[in-house]
């Protein structure tokens, strides 16, 4: 489980192998054994004691901003045996390897953004052609993708081109999904223009962690990318990998404007945007947290969703050392 405070003022410490979290005079203790994540995305106080024990059973502290990106973390320092893993990453960074990495990436987002319209297609009979359109354009730049070669550093321009043009042929289609009066001009972002987005962004941010944790943990350099050039402070890796995953925060706040769950009384107004608040936050990870967790079948083994983010990264890097197993594939 993840464990999340979003209460100002709430302090976490230790009580033998627990973690307790208390509230003003209300008191939670919760089995260090069953947490994974902590999360905390509002001011709040942790004991140096909580923290060794986060530390002594691998368990990642993340800190959210407002919207939901991670700002910074608290983890173990024991990297473990990374040199040759990383040593492949920035090898194949730029070669004919990386290219096809990254082509790879694109082409799975894709294939969930398709498969999601036409589930969505089955269900609204009404939005049966627009649909259907919107899936032939998001086909047809998939087609373009995989014709994609050359270098990386040559074609990146192109690739990024061609996920410009899908990404506004996708949200078209989402905004016809969508209540008329939860529907949005455009994609936005730091702070979001309207409900849907925020959600959407809260979710990105809870998935950003997800990812980062299972690079680390795979020996995996969250700061040296394929699609996304490399900067300062900017994990480049995590940007690209997290293009396997958006699909479920995707569904998740779609299917909680289409079950109503969404409240104007979630949102905070900002002086140039909304702001998801401790109702917002709550609404959403109850549904996330669960769709995460869900067990599915995935590279013949029962697990998961969230982990199976974990699993990629462990085969990714297995795979650049000569480790990959049949099994694996």
């Amino acid at each position: 489980m993840d464990l999340i405070l979003t209460t100002f003022g709430t302090y976490l410490h230790r009580q033998g192998e627990m973690f307790l979290v208390k509230v003003k005079e209300q008191k939670q203790e919760v089995s260090a054994r069953k947490v994974r994540s902590i999360l905390i995305t509002t001011g709040a106080s942790l004991s140096t004691d909580a923290i060794q024990l986060a530390i002594e059973k691998n368990i990642d502290i993340i800190f959210l901003d407002a919207v939901g990106q991670p700002y910074g973390r608290v983890w173990h320092g024991r990297p473990g045996s990374t040199t040759a893993i990383r040593r492949e990453q920035l090898r194949i960074a730029d070669t004919e390897a990386g290219l096809q990495l990254a082509l790879g990436w694109m082409v799975r987002k894709l294939d969930n953004q398709i498969e999601f319209l036409r589930g969505a297609r089955q269900r609204r009979s009404r939005l049966s052609a627009q649909l259907t359109e919107k899936i032939e354009a998001l086909s047809a730049s998939r087609v373009s993708l995989e014709a994609v070669s050359g270098a990386l550093d040559e074609v990146r321009g192109t690739i990024m081109g061609f996920e410009g043009r899908a990404g506004r042929t996708y949200w078209e289609a989402v905004n016809l999904m969508l209540p008329e009066a939860f529907r949005f001009q455009e994609r936005s972002r730091n702070p979001a223009k309207d409900e849907f987005n925020c959600l959407l962004n809260y979710a990105y941010g809870v998935l950003y962690g997800t990812v980062e944790r299972a690079c680390i943990l795979a020996g995996l350099d969250p700061y040296v990318g394929f699609i996304h050039t490399d900067h300062y402070q900017k994990k480049s890796l995590v940007f690209d990998l997290i293009e396997c995953y958006r699909i479920w925060a995707d569904e998740i706040v779609i299917g909680l404007f289409a079950a109503r769950k969404v409240k104007q009384t979630q949102f905070d107004k900002l002086e140039n945007g909304l702001r998801l608040n401790k109702e917002g936050k709550a609404v959403l990870m109850e549904s996330f947290g669960a769709h995460l967790d869900e067990g599915i079948r995935y590279r013949n083994r029962n697990i998961k969703r969230r982990d199976t983010v974990q699993l990629d990264c462990h085969h990714l890097a297995n795979s650049w050392i000569g480790r990959v197993s049949d099994e694996d594939d």
